[in-house]
This record gives structure tokens, C-alpha cells and sequence, in this order.
């Protein structure tokens, strides 16, 4: 594993593992005891030690079905203690910035800082299309919404009049729980503006891990960009608030994997397609095998996503965290049973947490010879000496009734 320079280098022991939460109900399953499954999904993965998990926003289509992230994580932080729960995201230009301010800021309290904050311009063009919004204005009104959220979260007292909100000697009446403010990441999955942004003003990066056909590769360009705009800012970033998210299902075989995500991930495709024509092809997701053929991610073993992630590392230079795609193409058994497998396989494997315990065991091999002998000569002597002990404690009996 290789690191480039440009800005802070990033441990690969410390990598973080996390999930990215659209998250996806199949159109056939109870909406009610979907949202549920999430909760006991996002318990699941506090109980086994992810660090992390992102939670998205959507207000049409009729599978992704939270329409407000803040919403599930007061909800999850509830049931969980030490996973930290983030935004993934919240879509700017649908909200006030002072009330999305307010909102993030009142869930730093409650959570006592768990809470993270992920802001985008919106990807589905029917939530704009609902609010009337057209898809080209979106990532400058979420330019304009963020420069206010930022001012505010610093203490400032903003005043902005903008084509879509207006505020007058606005200010927060809570400062964060967090000093100096709760975590702040922006996202990036089609074009290559989230690094702009994210450089632009010191924060996090959400970025796509998969190379597609076509389009904007972002694993090898996005952290590049932002380190670039934060040089012209006279800013350093840090590699540990680079994510990438990637797509991943393991089982204990790869046929097994397949199989297992064949029915979730067609309907999965279908629903992409209604967004956009060309469906996973643009995500560089377009099935299960070219996930792996491509290394874009792994519907494999232990060992095929333990070669993605390390090809992910190696073309980006690294990064701070792992979020596997929160996808529900697979059964929720065996959605947590994968989510497991790679906390207790791939990352010990990633981080080489587990030379000491090999070398150990390798040492304790060599020497088995030795320490047997060892342990053979100890037990004969131990046995000897109780042997005398009785003879002489039989001696002395015999004597004293003489």
C-alpha cells in the first residue's frame, strides 16, 4: 500500500469502517418494518464495532424512503452508544440554511457529539422537481446555503439576501456541543464539484469509490481537486476525512454471494434506471460480476474484498474511512451476516492488526520442540519430588508408631 503526497498521509492501521445508508426498500416490502429493519441494522453495527454510518434523504421514487436523516439518527442514537451517525446527506437546496443550522446544532446535544453533518446539492432531479427547483441551480444554491451554515456554526451574525431564502441578523441561540462545530462533509458521486467545495472550505469528502465506463471518475481525481483548492486557500486537508463509499457483500463463498444479492441488486438496477437511463452502468456498479471484475467493490469472500479495498487504497492515495454501500440486495440475515464478516475478516486483514498474534503463533511453533522438553522435564521432575515427599512422609509415619 502506497501513500501519495500533497497532504496529511493517513495510518492504514486506523482505517475506519462505516456504512452508507440510502437506504433501499424493496417496493413489495412494509414501509413501516423497513424503517425498523434500519434501526436494528444500525444497532447491529454498534454492537460489532463500525465506527460510522450515513444516512440519506429522498423524497420520491418509493424506495428510498427517508425524508429526513436528522429524523432516524435522534431515533438511532437512542438505541446505539458509540457509532457516530451522519447526514448522507442532507440536500441544502431544499432547506433554510438557518433551520438546517438549528436542526444539526440541536442534534450535536442530543447525540453529545456523535452526530455528523453531510450536506449535498440533491441527486434525485424529482425531489427538485417537486420543490421547483431546476437541477442547474442546485449546486450553487448549495454553495450559497453552506457559506451561511458555516458563518452561523462559527457564531456569527449573518445577514444574506439570496434568489431562494433570506436571512436578517440571523444567528444561533445554541453553540455546538461540539468545539468548534460538529463534523462537516460534503458529498461527491456524479460530477467533480464536491472536492471543489470540500477544499473550498476545509471540510470532509463523501466520494464514490467505483470507476465507471463513463463519466467522472472520482477515486482517482476528487481528493486531488480539494487539496488543490485548499492550497489556494492557504489550507491543508487531512486524508482521515476522505470517505469512500464502495459496494460489498460477503459470504463465505463467492457463488454464495452472488446468489444472495441476485434478486435485490435487478430490482435495485431497475429503480437506478428510473432515475437515470443508463442506471448502475453510471455508478460503475452494472452487476454483480463487473463489480468484481472491475474491483469497483466485491460479492465475493473475505479475500476478494480484502483485493478492492486494497486497490481503492493503492489509486487513491488514502483515505480516512471505509463506508460499505448500505444496499439491500441481499436479505437482512445475510446483509448483517456480511456486514460482519468484513469487521471480523477484512479489516484485520487491511490493518495487519493480527502479525502480532501470527508471529506469535509462528514463534510458538518453532519452539514446540523445546518447550515441550521443556515442559516434559518440569513435569518429571515435579513428579520425582512428590514421589520423594511420599517416601519420606512414610518414613516418618512408620517412626512415630515405633
Amino acid at each position: 500500500m502506497t501513500e501519495r503526497s500533497g497532504s496529511k498521509p493517513v495510518d492504514p492501521t486506523k482505517l475506519r469502517l462505516g456504512v452508507f445508508v440510502p437506504p433501499f426498500c424493496r417496493r413489495d416490502v412494509d414501509a413501516t418494518l423497513a424503517i425498523q429493519r434500519e434501526f436494528e441494522l444500525i444497532e447491529h453495527l454498534d454492537r460489532i464495532g463500525y465506527d460510522e454510518a450515513w444516512i440519506g434523504e429522498h423524497h420520491s421514487g418509493g424506495i428510498e424512503l427517508i425524508a429526513s436523516p436528522e429524523l432516524f439518527i435522534a431515533a438511532a442514537a437512542e438505541r446505539t452508544h458509540r457509532i457516530r451517525l451522519g447526514t448522507g446527506v442532507i440536500s441544502l437546496p431544499y432547506h433554510h440554511p438557518l433551520m438546517v443550522a438549528n436542526r444539526m446544532v440541536q442534534l450535536d446535544h442530543q447525540t453529545r457529539g456523535r452526530a455528523m453533518f453531510g450536506v449535498g446539492p440533491g441527486l434525485l432531479v424529482s425531489d427538485a422537481a417537486m420543490l421547483g427547483i431546476s437541477p442547474d441551480t442546485q449546486r450553487d444554491r448549495m454553495v450559497e446555503a453552506l457559506d451561511v451554515i458555516l458563518r452561523l456554526l462559527e457564531g456569527k451574525v449573518v445577514t444574506q439576501k439570496a434568489g431562494w431564502f433570506e436571512v436578517c441578523n440571523a444567528r444561533l441561540q445554541l453553540s455546538p456541543f461540539t468545539r468548534p462545530r460538529p463534523h462537516l462533509a460534503v458529498a461527491s458521486a456524479v460530477t467533480p464539484s464536491g472536492g471543489t467545495v470540500a477544499g473550498r472550505y476545509g471540510l470532509g469528502l463523501l466520494g464514490v469509490a467505483a470507476a465507471s465506463k463513463m463519466g467522472f471518475g472520482a477515486l482517482g481525481s476528487n481528493w486531488e481537486i480539494a487539496e488543490r483548492e485548499a492550497a489556494l486557500r492557504g489550507r491543508a486537508l487531512s486524508r482521515e476525512h476522505y470517505r469512500l463509499v464502495a459496494p460489498f457483500h460477503i459470504a463465505p463463498t463467492r457463488t454464495q454471494a452472488l446468489a444472495e444479492v441476485k434478486e435485490g441488486f435487478d430490482e435495485w438496477a431497475d429503480y437506478v434506471r428510473g432515475i437515470n437511463p443508463l442506471g448502475p452502468v453510471t455508478l460503475g456498479m452494472e452487476s454483480p460480476e463487473f463489480i468484481n471484475d472491475s474491483a469497483n467493490g466485491a460479492i465475493g469472500t473475505p479475500a476478494d474484498a480484502l483485493r478492492a479495498l486494497e486497490r481503492f487504497w493503492d489509486q487513491s492515495g488514502g483515505f480516512g474511512c471505509i463506508l460499505l454501500f448500505g444496499q439491500t440486495w441481499a436479505s437482512m440475515e445475510a446483509t448483517k451476516r456480511s456486514f460482519q464478516m468484513f469487521a471480523e475478516y477484512v479489516m484485520p486483514a487491511f490493518a495487519r492488526r493480527n502479525e502480532n498474534r501470527r508471529a506469535s503463533f509462528q514463534w510458538l511453533s518453532e519452539n514446540v520442540k523445546d518447550f515441550s522438553a521443556a515442559s516434559q522435564s518440569a513435569a518429571e521432575k515435579t513428579t520425582a519430588k512428590l514421589v520423594a515427599e511420599d517416601a519420606n512422609k512414610t518414613v516418618a509415619q512408620k517412626s512415630l508408631r515405633n
